[in-house]
C-alpha cells in the first residue's frame, strides 16, 4: 500500500509548507492529528523542511543565565523559584565574576545570544548594570527576560545594550499566575514600540491545557510579530503543585512545535523548543536554550549543575540532527565587534 495522508491534512500542509501561515481551524485540525500516524509524521516533515529552507539550516543556541535565586512572592504555580514552592528560602545573587564567567564561556562556545533572566522582584537598576557590564566585555548579543515594562524602562534596556527581550503570555496566565493577560500583551507592544526584538514561546505546556488556549498563544506570537516562538513544556520540579497533571512527552512537544511552526509561517527568524531534545529538531525547531544559574524548572540554585544542558551538548545535538550551529544567527545576526577586536571564533 502506498504512503498516503488524508486529503484535508494534505491541503493544510501544502499551504503551511509554503510559509504563508495557516488559519485557526487548520491549526486545530493539525493539533488533533494522532501522533503515531502518517498525517502526524507528514506534519513534522513539512515543518522541518520549512525551517531548514527559511533558516538556512542554522542551529541557534541562546545561552540562558539566571542571575538570581530568591523566594519570589508572585507564586506562579509552575515555577520552582516561588516562595510557595518552599525550595529556596534565602536570596542568592550570583556575583559579577560568575555572570561574566558564564558569558565568556558562552561567547567562546559560539552562543548566538545571552538571555539574562531575573525573578519578578529583582532590581531593574541591577539588571541594567549587568547589561552594561556584559556589553563591554562580550560580543554576544543580549536579551532580557524580566518583568513587565514601561516604555521608559524598555528604552533603558536598549541603552544598556540589550538587543531584545523574551516575554510570554503564559498558558494559565491569571489562573496559575497573578498576572493579567492584557498587561503582558501591553509589554509586548512596548518592546516593539521602542525597537527591542520580541522573543516568545508557548509555555509552559502541560496536559491540562486545552487546544484552544494553546492555539491562542501560537497566533498571539504570529499576530504580534515574534522573532521566534515555539513550544516549552512544563517541568514538574520536586513538590510542584502541578505534579498531579503529569507532563507532556517530547513527542507531543515535537508535534506542537510543528503546528506552531506552520502557524508562524514567514514571520519568524527561528523556532524554539525547550528543554533541548532531538525530536523537535525534526519538526521545525532549530533554537535551543543551554542554561546556567537560576531556572524555574530546577530545584538547585545553579541549573548548570542540574537540569540545564551545556552549550557544547546543544551544539553537538544540532550537528547530530543535521543543523549547523556555526552559521551566523538569523535572529541576532553576527556578534558585534568588541573593543575594536573581531568577535571570538566559535569552538
Amino acid at each position: 500500500m502506498g504512503w498516503k495522508i488524508t486529503s484535508k491534512i494534505e491541503e493544510i500542509l501544502a499551504r503551511g509548507g509554503s510559509g504563508e501561515g495557516i488559519d485557526r481551524d487548520q491549526a486545530w485540525s493539525l493539533m488533533r492529528v494522532p501522533l503515531q500516524s502518517r498525517d502526524g509524521y507528514a506534519l513534522m516533515e513539512t515543518a522541518n523542511r520549512l525551517s531548514r529552507e527559511r533558516f538556512h539550516n542554522k542551529g541557534e543556541n541562546h545561552f540562558h543565565i539566571g542571575v538570581n535565586v530568591e523566594p519570589c512572592p508572585f507564586d506562579c504555580r509552575f515555577c520552582s523559584l516561588t516562595a510557595g514552592a518552599g525550595i529556596f528560602t534565602e536570596r542568592i545573587r550570583f556575583s559579577e565574576a560568575e555572570i561574566l564567567g558564564w558569558a565568556r564561556e558562552a561567547e567562546m562556545a559560539g552562543a548566538d545570544g545571552l538571555n539574562i533572566m531575573t525573578t519578578g522582584t529583582f532590581s531593574f537598576e541591577r539588571l541594567l548594570e549587568i547589561g552594561r557590564l556584559l556589553s563591554r566585555e562580550v560580543s554576544t548579543p543580549l536579551v532580557a527576560n524580566t518583568r513587565d515594562l514601561t516604555h521608559k524602562e524598555a528604552e533603558r534596556l536598549l541603552e544598556a545594550g540589550f538587543a531584545g527581550a523574551y516575554h510570554a503570555v503564559r498558558l494559565g496566565e491569571g489562573r496559575d499566575t497573578p498576572f493579567r493577560v492584557k498587561r503582558r500583551i501591553r509589554t509586548i507592544r512596548v518592546l516593539r514600540d521602542v525597537g527591542l526584538l520580541w522573543m516568545n514561546c508557548v509555555e509552559p505546556v502541560g496536559p491540562e491545557h486545552g487546544i484552544d488556549e494553546i492555539i491562542d498563544r501560537m497566533f498571539l506570537a504570529r499576530e504580534h510579530g515574534a522573532v521566534y516562538s515555539g513550544i516549552m513544556r512544563r517541568i514538574n520540579f520536586p513538590g510542584s503543585p502541578m505534579t498531579g497533571f503529569g507532563m507532556i512527552s517530547e513527542l507531543e512537544m515535537a508535534h506542537m512545535v510543528a503546528v506552531s511552526r506552520l502557524v508562524m509561517g514567514d514571520v519568524c527568524r527561528a523556532h524554539c523548543t525547550h528543554e533541548p531534545h532531538a525530536a523537535s529538531l525534526l519538526a521545525g525547531a532549530n533554537l535551543f536554550f543551554p542554561e546556567v544559574g537560576a531556572s524555574p524548572r530546577d530545584g538547585g540554585a545553579d541549573t548548570g549543575k542540574g537540569r540545564g544542558r551545556p552549550i557544547q551538548d546543544c551544539r553537538r545535538l544540532h550537528r547530530e540532527m543535521g543543523w549547523n550551529p556555526d552559521r551566523p544567527s538569523n535572529v541576532l545576526g553576527v556578534p558585534r565587534v568588541r573593543d575594536g577586536r573581531a568577535p571570538l571564533t566559535a569552538l
